[in-house]
């Protein structure tokens, strides 16, 4: 049987709907003919939903492994109803569908990393079998179902599965600086010591140059330290990002009132729209890659305060955006290092 190409065949509550969208889908395991089969070992959940997790659960690991297990038992996948988001994961590939065969470049037993969020992911969780607070992910025997549409990659044999997959989930924030810093621009990073801040970090100094200005902005002392030891920001800011007026004149004071050029929000708490948006100048750019952003708290904070900026949607995926991720651990001895520290 040939399933839709975007899995719409596999969404039950509403039927007929994308499966990202969809409240609940269908998480059987016996595959459709354009569909693949991964034997799930770790799944990496997006960091906005991991801390819900976490302070829903108390940093009780038990109470963690209850609560995952709770959501794709109600919704056949890892879709927090409370951040809207998911993750993704490693596993092997176990059974590809007879009519993708032939046109894709996988074979059963490769191992592979998801590029599409576990929110739209078909999921059986049998046992979690170990949970690591500090990297937001955790080790299962499980399996998934990708879709004809799905993206993929084979993990690299140059660095440790879990280092890859940390970096693989965040991508799309490297990828899109590079696409938006110029040389020469102020470029500030939100949440720039977290995961996706060090690797937006380094690509924005790589982009701005000796003529650019990069701005560091984290809120606890080992984010800070983290990004003054990088040597990437011109200044770090220890501030609390929630706290829009009290970033907007830390941020005009380093930059002499111009504001930033390019603003990349990745910080994993709610509440921070409009920091990113007063921190950046008229006619610049805010990303918010964060999946914790509430869009209409920034479009209608934006025109609140007269603020003339383009906003850009995080999305996590953009063409050969896992490549260039994974070249900057290549290409920086400095981030391999932060990176292996905190998630090897």
């Amino acid at each position: 049987m040939y399933g839709s190409r975007y899995g719409i065949h596999r969404s039950l509550q509403p039927a007929g709907v994308l499966p990202q969208v969809a409240w609940k889908i269908d998480n059987t395991m016996e595959i459709y003919e354009n569909e693949i089969l991964i034997d799930v070992s770790v799944l990496n959940i997006d960091a906005a939903s991991f801390t819900q997790i976490k302070k829903a659960a108390d940093h009780s690991e038990e109470k963690i492994k209850e609560i995952m297990l709770e959501i794709v038992e109600e919704r056949g996948k890892h879709h927090n109803p409370e951040t809207g988001s998911g993750g993704m994961l490693i596993g092997t590939v176990a059974q590809i569908g007879a009519a993708l065969k032939n046109k894709i470049d996988l074979r059963e037993g490769d191992r592979i990393a998801t590029l599409v969020s576990l929110s739209l992911t078909p999921l059986v969780i049998k046992k979690i079998k170990a949970v690591h607070l500090n990297r937001d992910q955790v080790e299962i025997d499980g399996s998934a179902v990708i879709f004809e549409s799905g993206v993929y990659v084979k993990l690299p044999a140059d660095m440790p599965e879990t280092l890859a997959l940390a970096v693989l989930d965040v991508a799309g924030a490297p990828a899109q600086t590079a696409r938006l810093v110029k040389p020469g621009d102020t470029v500030a990073v939100i949440g720039g010591g977290g995961k996706s801040g060090l690797l937006c970090m380094y690509e924005a100094r790589k982009r701005t140059g000796v003529t650019g200005t990069v701005v560091g902005i984290g809120s606890g002392d080992v984010s800070c330290r983290r990004m003054k030891e990088t040597g990437w920001a011109d200044h770090v800011l220890q501030l609390d990002a929630t706290n829009a007026v009290a970033v907007m004149e830390a941020v005009a004071e380093v930059t002499s009132g111009r504001m930033a050029d390019v603003t990349i929000n990745c910080v994993n708490i709610p509440c921070t729209e409009m920091s990113a948006i007063l921190a950046t100048r008229d006619y610049g750019t805010v990303y918010f890659f964060s999946m914790a952003t509430n869009f209409n708290a920034a479009a209608l904070g934006a025109e609140g305060v007269g603020k003339d900026v383009n906003m850009m949607i995080g999305n996590g995926y953009m063409h050969r955006h896992a490549e260039i991720a994974l070249n900057l651990l290549r290409e920086s001895p400095v981030l391999r290092q932060l990176f292996e520290k905190l998630y090897t």
